[in-house]
């Protein structure tokens, strides 16, 4: 009996030295990765309010008065609000946008029919769509609509005329977000207000003066 028993113990003893060298030599896992923080893509959906700034240069034309032209600059300033909508999954930004802006936009000439005639733009307005394309936080854009603002057309020693007019607005973009809920523009637009009439008594001489401008601007938004 001690003889089985000595055996028995013998043999438990030796299992066991021999289990765990087993289980030393057994690889341990390699620590688990942590998995890749994901960034998640910018959102253009959504309403902004905004500021812009910027220069505007073009031409005027009287046609009246052997067709007197001047060429016509000034700043703008103004406030700027909109909404995109970003396609879900896509790259595609769909927007409406409005602006009312301040304008010093003036020129005038001098020929034979008249000296200092004076072409001017006190405010613009415009409300345009447009469609952008996002590349995360950056979106070049095209955009276009309505333009809205006043020409004035001061003859010396006349009364002059000034009259809201309403033409068309077509130009391209860039805009990126530079914060969570801020982004900036660089903008150019073609505007083009038509032409408003004065009459004899106004100017002299019966004319339409035209209204064109090429404007380049900076705006910043803020997106709710």
């Amino acid at each position: 009996m001690r003889r089985v028993l000595f055996s028995t113990i013998s043999l438990l003893a030796f299992a066991a030295t021999t289990g765990m060298g087993l289980a030393a030599d057994i690889p341990r896992p390699l620590p688990a990765k942590a998995p890749a923080m994901m960034v998640p893509f910018y959102n253009w959906t959504g309403p902004y309010l905004g500021i812009n700034g910027g220069y505007g240069w073009g031409r005027s034309n009287w046609d009246g008065f052997a067709s007197g032209n001047n060429s016509t600059s000034g700043g703008l300033i103004g406030v700027t609000a909109g909404y995109n909508w970003q396609v879900p999954g896509g790259p595609w930004v769909f927007g409406i946008e409005g602006d009312i802006d301040w304008s010093n936009m003036r020129g005038s000439f001098s020929n034979a029919f008249c000296a200092g005639c004076e072409t001017r733009n006190s405010w613009l307005g415009t409300a345009r769509g447009r469609i952008g394309y996002a590349m995360d936080r950056v979106m070049p854009y095209v955009t276009g609509g309505l333009a809205v603002g006043d020409i004035r057309a001061n003859r010396p020693g006349f009364s002059g005329v000034s009259d809201t007019k309403a033409g068309w607005a077509l130009g391209a973009g860039i805009e990126a977000a530079i914060a969570p809920n801020w982004t900036a523009k660089l903008e150019y637009l073609h505007v083009d207000l038509g032409s408003v009439g004065c009459s004899a008594a106004a100017c002299g001489l019966p004319t339409n003066a035209s209204f064109k401008a090429d404007i380049v601007r900076a705006g910043l938004n803020f997106r709710f």
